[in-house]
């Protein structure tokens, strides 16, 4: 409902709504306020894509903790790799099963 008051109240296009989103995750799991919502949530809450921005944030923050600034730099793309690859193995299979057509 957000992302489409967005888009319909603002000159936001969906790809910027979309990056707005995964921000607010990091942003809000940098201040604290987002692994409460986690906890109460579950996948509810990790799955969407401020669940991203959380899992980013979190990745590198323990980075971090671990490995300091080049742990910053890296933990959140070792938290998010598998996720990701998921994201694109399925795509991939689910195009070919499919076969895709472009639009006209």
């Amino acid at each position: 409902m957000i992302g489409q008051l967005l888009i319909s109240l603002t000159r936001l296009t969906p790809a910027r709504v979309l990056v707005v989103f995964v921000t607010a995750g990091v942003v809000l799991t940098g201040v604290g306020i987002y692994e409460p919502v986690v906890k109460l949530g579950g996948a509810g809450a990790t799955v969407p894509l401020t669940g991203f921005g959380y899992a980013l944030a979190r990745g590198a923050l323990k980075g971090a903790g671990e490995e300091g600034i080049l742990g910053a730099l890296t933990g959140g793309i070792k938290a998010t790799a598998a996720g990701v690859s998921a994201a694109i193995v399925f795509g991939y299979l689910t195009a070919l099963v499919f076969r895709p057509k472009t639009k006209k």
